[in-house]
């Protein structure tokens, strides 16, 4: 298995239009390829996932540690393996480069192409690429590729990078106004949102093979390890019903190949047209998304807020984060201002504030044993909302990396998990076992 790494100096370089693109490339040219995305974001992976047509995964070293992103990328099955950075190539948590896209691509010995979008300096970027090249050895940089350049300014800047940087530069993508992926609050609209997404990347990828040397980016492509065998699925002890369309989209691929391998079967469905959840189900997984945005319809499907409500009061083993957490307050106000009832099994009312709340990686400590933690045990998560909630609960302790300062949050109990914070299964803790275990235990008790 080949792998490759398309990172850059900052976020907006258009990472994710350049992988994007060359995805579609090496599908044309009839390359086995699979996507990755380094970090907690779920936006990024939709689009891979619209390209290719599997899922994309998600690489993250705070969530998952070293070992779990090795064995995440050792399950590809695929001859090539490309992986989308995040942020700025060295930045990680915390001011480090800790669980950065640099260290990614050190854990798992991948070389890494910059993406460029040049403007306004011409040596001085060279100087920017030699400070990367120097900041960490080794860099694993070899390559740049220009992104939002046009033809004249690529043939200017092209020998000056070259000459001093040694790295080769590989082509460019031009302006294109009809390729631009549109963005909102949270970053990019959706890859399911962009009616015309298909035609948007077909036109990146020929530009890509008309305007960049695709076959020495190829060739800048190292052998990573020998790909293992994805787990089998356990025998079926229970089923879990697990939200998704367009108001729950944030899942982590890891975690629904976790709760299968722990003995679940994942049953889909959508708060937003479904009536009621599916029969028989023993368990819960509202994820996160965009309730916000689709209060109003969440609102008026009453027989589903209903069934919802009634099952998780009821005891139904149920883990919602985020968007799912927000959900099942009482209330939730659109993007208008106007609030709306939801299922009604929290206490509190959600609302819009005008920036981030608690954005980014953190850790959470449990107060007592719960469904998915036991008393003392501490497990990393990650935040990325605007709205925020009147009762966040105080089931959990958690702490920014680095910082002292400590506050409670979530709702954690036998048969729940319900906070903003989100959380990866396929880390150190047996967090998709214990859900699987507890909706198992359901199944005895209520059949």
């Amino acid at each position: 298995m080949k792998q490759l790494m398309l990172t850059a100096m900052a976020s907006g370089s258009g990472k994710t239009t350049v992988t994007c693109a060359l995805l579609a490339a090496l599908k044309a040219r009839g390359i086995s390829v699979q996507s990755f995305k380094c970090g907690p974001d779920y936006i990024d992976p939709m689009f891979h996932t619209r390209v290719l047509g599997i899922p994309s995964r998600n690489l993250d070293l705070f969530l998952q540690g070293p070992d779990g992103v090795r064995r995440t990328l050792s399950r590809c099955q695929a001859d090539f393996a490309l992986l989308e950075g995040a942020m700025g190539y060295y930045d990680g948590v915390g001011g480090t480069s800790d669980a950065s896209a640099w260290q990614t691509a050190d854990t798992a010995n991948v070389p890494a192409v910059l993406v460029l979008r040049p403007g306004g300096s011409a040596l001085t970027l060279a100087a920017q690429v030699r400070g990367l090249q120097s900041f960490h050895s080794p860099s694993h940089l070899k390559g740049l590729l220009l992104n939002g350049c046009k033809p004249g300014l690529h043939a200017y800047l092209r020998p000056i990078l070259e000459r001093e940087t040694g790295l080769p530069v590989l082509g460019y993508l031009p302006p294109m106004e009809e390729a631009v992926f549109p963005s909102r609050h949270l970053g990019l609209l959706t890859a399911g949102e962009i009616s015309d997404l298909s035609a948007r990347i077909d036109a990146l990828a020929a530009q890509l093979e008309r305007t960049a040397d695709v076959s020495a980016l190829l060739a800048l492509a190292e052998g990573g390890g020998r790909p293992s065998a994805a787990p089998a699925s356990a025998p079926v002890r229970c089923r879990i019903a697990v939200a998704r369309d367009e108001a729950f989209c944030f899942l982590y691929e890891d975690n629904l190949d976790a709760l299968r391998q722990s003995g679940a079967e994942l049953v889909s469905f959508s708060p937003l047209r479904d009536k009621s959840l599916p029969p028989d189900v023993h368990g819960l997984y509202l994820a996160g998304g965009y309730p916000e945005l689709h209060a109003r319809a969440l609102s008026e499907n009453r027989s589903m807020r209903e069934s919802v409500r009634r099952a998780v009061e009821a005891g139904l083993p149920a883990v919602a984060e985020c968007g799912g957490f927000l959900y099942l307050q009482k209330t939730l106000e659109d993007d208008a201002g106007v609030s709306w009832p939801m299922a009604g099994a929290l206490p509190g009312a959600g609302f819009r504030t005008e920036r981030l709340q608690r954005f980014g990686y953190l850790t959470l400590t449990a107060e007592d044993d719960s469904l998915l933690l036991r008393r003392g045990e501490t497990v990393p998560a990650h935040e990325f909302h605007y709205w925020d909630c009147t009762e966040n609960g105080a089931s959990l302790t958690t702490r920014k990396p680095g910082r002292e300062t400590a506050w409670h949050c979530g709702f954690a109990a036998p048969t729940l998990y319900a906070a903003f914070p989100h959380l990866h299964f396929n880390g150190q803790l047996p967090l998709a076992r214990r859900f699987a275990d507890r909706a198992a235990r359901w199944r005895e008790e209520h059949t």
